[in-house]
């Protein structure tokens, strides 16, 4: 199943693989802002999230390549001369000049990354969407949004996309325990989560989820019985964050306060490596930590080395003679 001696599936060779040739993601920032923070859903975001939105758990002050296999730099930085945020079609062509000189001219998926990605007219979407799909270098669309904003017309867009292109939708669930949910402001519920999953995999959608390991009031048992939750379904692949703590945040007032135990960097590996044990290995791996601007990040202050946390992890796979789905038997739901 994996290649090159590797012990789960990695999201980005499995889109080398898939396209036949390298294939990265594209951030876009297309201005969305979210339901979670307007007055529809709630206020102030959910309680981990800074003002720049999911934007900051993806590595954006680096260069190359996250391990998701998305272009990391700064979004925010394509502008169009007018001040205003470029079209998504401008954006790709800038992140791909970014790279030219490192990788030759590769094709791309346009990640609509920042804040909820659904949650505008349905005719702005298309708009959006298409206008990134027009670069020739443009393969598909990865978009990720809440549970609760796609809507019927939403989905029938959506349809009509997978039909046409790859595609794939992202959904921040976190946590699958309802008083997690509460207490981190997610303001979605898990059964809003299940109804999504639903339709997108019924209409023939790939669906993303993510998850969040060391929030508040968690046990290593509860972030693992979210992991089985998500993986009953025939999802297409699965993304896990390390909670970091970004300056300004209420969860970071309640992090000052003392309210907010972190772990250590080698229990976070454990955490990672159970999980990976329990997901079933046709499911994609997009990610196994967070990261954020460390001029942001608060603490764990060990979270800004990736590389020794990824590599820890393929060490305790290796110690344990385990790989991805090891533990997976049952996890899925009967068909």
């Amino acid at each position: 199943m994996f290649r090159n001696g590797a012990r789960y599936n990695s999201i980005g060779p499995w889109l080398s693989r898939y396209f036949g040739e390298r294939t990265v993601k594209a951030a876009i920032d297309a201005g969305f802002t979210c339901p979670n923070r307007d007055g529809t859903r709630g206020w102030g975001g959910c309680t981990f999230c800074s003002g720049e939105g999911s934007g900051e758990y993806a590595g954006i002050v680096h260069t190359g390549l996250s391990e998701d296999g998305r272009m990391i730099i700064p979004v925010k930085e394509h502008a169009d001369g007018s001040g205003e945020i470029a079209p998504p079609v401008q954006q790709i062509s800038s992140q791909l000049e970014f790279i030219s000189e490192k990788w030759s001219d590769p094709l791309c998926l346009a990640y609509f990354q920042n804040f909820t990605n659904t949650y505008a007219p349905v005719e702005q979407l298309r708009r959006l969407y298409y206008n990134a799909l027009s670069h020739p270098k443009c393969v598909g669309l990865a978009i990720a949004t809440r549970p609760d904003c796609i809507g019927p017309d939403v989905l029938e867009l959506l349809r009509e996309i997978n039909a046409q292109t790859f595609l794939w939708i992202e959904l921040g669930l976190q946590t699958s325990h309802p008083q997690t949910a509460e207490r981190i402001n997610r303001c979605c519920t898990l059964e809003e989560y299940d109804r999504c999953v639903s339709q997108l995999l019924e209409s023939g959608i790939r669906v993303v989820t993510h998850l969040m390991f060391g929030l508040p009031g968690e046990s290593r048992e509860d972030m693992m019985n979210s992991v089985r939750y998500v993986c009953r379904e025939e999802i297409f692949g699965i993304k896990i964050h390390l909670l970091n703590i970004l300056k300004g945040t209420p969860m970071d007032r309640l992090y000052l306060n003392g309210e907010v135990p972190l772990p250590e960097r080698e229990e976070y590996i454990q955490w990672a490596v159970d999980a990976l044990e329990l997901i079933p290995e046709d499911i994609t791996i997009h990610r196994l930590t967070g990261d954020a601007p460390q001029g942001m990040l608060r603490a764990p202050l060990w979270a800004a080395d990736k590389r020794y946390i990824l590599n820890g992890i393929n060490k305790e796979l290796k110690k344990r003679g385990s790989i991805q789905g090891c533990r997976a038997a049952g996890i899925r739901n009967p068909r």
